[in-house]
């Protein structure tokens, strides 16, 4: 199994669209309604969908990047502002917090071996298709 997409909720098409290619995603699908976005490395996509009505969203969407700190001073410099600049956090990962147009939060990241592998990991070894 593989995640294959998130769709955000946004209540202005075309400035969200612009603020993500800003951030250096590449647009792959492009409607009035919908769009959806190629990350510059690996196959993960994401998608905006517009709504129509006012809604609150509490998810958070994470962007990884190995050179974190370069990536938020480029995007500072392109006229992203940030809620903070990376900090290290206490669960061993450097991360960066923006929102986006539409106020969705987006966490810019950089974790390392500690994304999967953090020191309190715990292993599983009984899962659904188990009887």
């Amino acid at each position: 199994m593989n995640l294959n997409q998130i769709t955000l909720p946004v209540n202005n098409m075309e400035q969200a669209v612009e603020f993500y290619l800003t951030l250096g995603f590449t647009q792959i699908v492009d409607t009035p309604h919908y769009a959806r976005f190629m990350c510059p490395q690996g196959d993960a996509t994401f998608s905006l969908s517009l709504e129509q009505t006012s809604f609150q969203n509490s998810a958070v969407i994470y962007f990884e990047h190995e050179q974190l700190d370069q990536w938020v001073e480029q995007l500072k410099a392109r006229g992203i502002t940030f809620e903070h600049d990376a900090q290290d956090k206490g669960y061993l990962w450097r991360e960066a917090v923006l929102r986006d147009p539409s106020d969705n939060k987006i966490k810019l990241y950089w974790a390392g071996e500690n994304r999967l592998n953090p020191p309190w990991r715990v292993t599983k070894t009984k899962n659904h298709t188990d009887k």
